[in-house]
């Protein structure tokens, strides 16, 4: 079933590439302050986890070794050609979030925008964003979430099969998917939309 979701995720995000920018500009602001809790240094390798049309790439510091994964081949074009405009240098492959190839403890730090509410399995990605991320990493997550101790509201529970369908689910709750992953809460803030959008920071646990 992930499986098939999966493809039909690659389907829609495929249709909406020549919009997506104008889609989520206005959360432009979330975004740069999200990439700023990272603190990221010179020479850190930073993961994108479905880095879209590579959105992230104009507020990352220099000298940071970037590797950027999206399912969608359409995004990851548009994506190559901003990495081109701005003069870096990034690794972008096409890559399901499910199924991270690369080996254990390879990266520093991991961006997750706009991802955890989108995939089919996100307790899945966390668990292999984990796993790359060496012992004391930092993943940052921006995205849409219930909160935990929360009941969800009756709308998205209506709403909510229509949306996933169309692209993205609005009744997913954080601890949940980061329970057992290995990543623990750092900082967990408010970013927007009364609370709804979060800016999560996150580090691995070391051994």
């Amino acid at each position: 079933m992930t499986g098939l979701r999966t493809s039909w995720k690659r389907v829609t995000y495929t249709a909406c590439a020549p919009v997506y920018n104008l889609l989520v500009w206005p959360l432009s602001r979330m975004r740069r302050a999200s990439i700023q809790r990272l603190d990221l240094r010179p020479g850190e390798k930073v993961l994108i986890v479905g880095a879209g049309t590579g959105l992230d790439l104009d507020y990352l510091p220099s000298g940071t070794d970037i590797t950027a994964i999206d399912l969608t081949p359409a995004m990851l074009a548009r994506l190559r050609r901003r990495a081109e405009r701005l003069g870096l240098a990034v690794n972008a492959r096409i890559l399901d979030g499910h199924t991270l190839d690369f080996p254990d403890n390879s990266f520093d730090a991991a961006i997750l925008h706009l991802i955890l509410a989108v995939i089919p399995d996100p307790v899945r990605c966390v668990r292999e964003v984990a796993r790359v991320l060496r012992p004391g990493g930092r993943a940052v997550i921006m995205d849409k979430f219930i909160p935990d101790k929360k009941r969800t509201p009756a709308i998205a529970q209506m709403l909510n099969p229509v949306l996933d369908f169309l692209g993205t689910n609005v009744s997913r709750k954080l601890g949940p998917i980061l329970a057992g992953s290995g990543l623990e809460v750092v900082r967990d803030e408010p970013a927007g939309f009364f609370g709804y959008f979060r800016i999560v920071l996150t580090e691995k646990t070391r051994a």
